[in-house]
């Protein structure tokens, strides 16, 4: 794929979400599109691809009404859409799926499926949803709302040719041979691959390794051409150990059970793979080749030079999403009718609410406290309405600094993503697994696991009177053995009550007709707290756990395996160390990069 070749047509099948509201501007698409789907898709090979778009079965005839096909912001090809009706699919004369076969040319290319915004009267659906239509609970036929795009299928290539160029092969291709030169293709080969294999093998790659690799690149150039030859080369490449696997070899004058320190390359491609979840780069692997990169000058210069590289993302797309569950967050699915403002917009936009605000931790290396009381998060107009922040308009989510009304919100205690993932499976706010989620991930204590048989809760007693949550589970907390976990979880989640499972804030459990909500709590350490807010200022007392906390989960993402007992005074000297720092994110990283666990081995016996 990256030489651009391929010999046979491939598929490739893209899903909207079934509770996709599709009524907005989709990142990546022009303005003055609605809805569709939108997938970064690549194209191996210069040719012609199939298209074919289907969509949800939903959304009536309206008038102009048009489709388009969009590869890197330029328009490919456009239908009239006719709506679905009773009976007709999306052009009134086929099953629902429109095809188009169009040129295309080898590259990494984003995809777009969409609406072109010729309409903006309002939703005539008498269910009002807030914006969704694709639900299960949306039954009467032929209702007035925007019609849905389900899939994109994209088969291809036909008539493939190899490209000319493409970004990949700009980055492979270093050099080109004089024509009808031998010698000069054998330079041009050497130089790209001992190019390609410093990389692969993240080091100088030796004289025999280059010399392996020429041979299978004399080999393919018998058969085919140039590129071929190459092709054939990266193939060896991409399936040599070298690549596959990080080998950290053990010195055969070290004895077994002792420590030592690894090597410079070796630290080069841990420091990549925690900093970037990537190879190193050339400046990475000079220091080390030079065996400079583990003098502490140099070291750090390299930590603060990565970090502010924007290929650190990395360490929110990963370590991040870990820390925060943000993975659990496509598998929430509320009931339509008890939280129809939820839909894919929102889960999207929550996710990436959270996902900058980290990220603005890193790139302005903040206090790590800051997670827990920053004033400020970040919204587009759909999680703006949903939160109630005011005058905020468009897809892009911005940085605001939250009104004092709004105090609940700040720090990870108000995000949606945190309240949504820490929900029960049917999508109920849950006191015990936000408590849970607290006392691991703040306090740095979690909660053993429940026992087997745990009673389900009550939902009456006695006279039959219909009882609130807090009132279910303070006669769950009667029960052995459930009683000595409850007791320190159920508080810092009955704090938190007011927050609904959608992230919506409430006075009343059920709706405007339901209980009203008690969120005055006596913590297990006496505290009394009354909301969010409260709860967020009693949890600051106990701030040196949570930075020894959020070291721990660094330190386990960075070595990649589970600490041990024996690393503990490690991080509690990490957090000693910071502390004239500012408790800065930087100077976590950089206790982590210095550490003896990150910078040493013991030799197996």
């Amino acid at each position: 794929m990256a030489i651009g070749s391929w010999k046979s047509p491939v598929e490739a099948t893209y899903l909207a979400p079934s509770d996709a509201s599709q009524n907005q501007r989709l990142e990546g698409m022009p303005f003055g599109t609605r809805g569709g789907i939108v997938a970064p898709h690549t194209f191996p090979a210069d040719g012609e691809y199939k298209f074919s778009i289907q969509n949800f079965g939903v959304g009536s005839f309206i008038p102009n009404e048009q489709l388009a096909l969009i590869i890197d912001g330029e328009r490919a090809h456009v239908w009239p859409y006719r709506g679905v009706g009773l009976a007709v699919g999306m052009t009134a004369d086929t099953d629902g799926t429109l095809e188009v076969t169009v040129p295309v040319r080898a590259g990494s290319r984003l995809v777009g499926a969409t609406f072109i915004a010729t309409n903006y009267r309002p939703s005539l659906d008498i269910i009002r949803h807030y914006d969704r239509q694709s639900l299960e609970n949306n039954t009467i036929p032929q209702i007035q709302n925007y019609p849905a795009i389900g899939f994109v299928r994209i088969q291809g290539p036909f008539n493939a040719e190899r490209p000319a160029d493409s970004a990949s092969r700009r980055k492979v291709f270093t050099c080109r041979p004089k024509p009808a030169s031998s010698a000069s293709e054998g330079e041009c080969a050497k130089q790209i691959l001992t190019t390609m294999a410093r990389r692969a093998y993240r080091r100088p790659a030796t004289a025999e390794e280059i010399a392996t690799l020429l041979s299978f690149f004399e080999n393919g150039r018998k058969d085919g051409s140039f590129d071929d030859g190459i092709e054939l080369a990266l193939r060896l490449l991409l399936a040599s150990p070298q690549f596959l696997v990080r080998a950290e070899r053990e010195p055969a004058t070290v004895q077994a059970g002792q420590a030592y320190a690894i090597s410079d390359i070796e630290l080069a491609s841990r420091l990549s793979f925690f900093l970037w979840s990537s190879i190193p780069d050339d400046e990475l692997i000079g220091l080390a080749a030079e065996r400079r990169l583990s003098q502490p000058a140099v070291l750090e210069k390299q930590v603060r030079r990565m970090l502010a590289d924007p290929r650190s993302e990395a360490l929110v797309s990963n370590f991040a999403q870990q820390l925060l569950y943000l993975r659990n967050l496509p598998a929430t699915a509320p009931d339509g009718v008890f939280y129809p403002n939820w839909d894919d917009e929102l889960r999207q936009s929550l996710k990436r609410e959270s996902e900058l605000f980290f990220d603005s931790v890193i790139r302005e290396d903040r206090n790590i406290l800051d997670l827990l009381t920053a004033d400020y998060t970040f919204v587009n107009e759909r999680l703006a309405r949903h939160y109630g922040i005011p005058n905020v308009y468009g897809s892009r989510l911005r940085r605001v600094t939250l009104p004092p009304e709004m105090d609940y919100r700040r720090g990870l205690l108000g995000k949606g993503s945190f309240l949504a993932v820490a929900s029960t499976q049917n999508f109920r706010s849950s006191p015990v697994k936000r408590g849970a989620w607290v006392l691991e991930n703040i306090l740095g204590t979690p909660p053993p696991e429940p026992p087997a048989n745990v009673p389900a809760l009550e939902e009456t007693k006695g006279t039959g009177k219909p009882l609130t949550l807090r009132e279910q589970m303070t006669l769950h907390r009667t029960q052995q053995p459930c009683a000595g976990c409850h007791k320190i979880m159920d508080p810092i989640g009955f704090a938190l009550e007011n927050l609904d499972a959608d992230a919506s804030w409430r006075a009343k459990q059920g709706g405007d007709s339901g209980m009203p909500i008690d969120a005055r709590v006596k913590l297990f350490d006496g505290q009394e707290v009354d909301g969010p807010s409260e709860l967020r200022a009693a949890l600051l007392r106990y701030s040196p756990q949570f930075v020894r906390m959020f070291i721990e989960k660094m330190m386990t993402y960075a070595l990649g395996r589970g600490l041990e007992y024996t690393d503990m005074p490690t991080v509690r000297a990490i957090a000693r160390d910071i502390e004239k720092d500012g408790k800065r994110f930087s100077a976590i990283v950089l206790g982590v990069v210095r550490s003896a666990p990150f910078r040493m081995r013991v030799k197996g016996t």
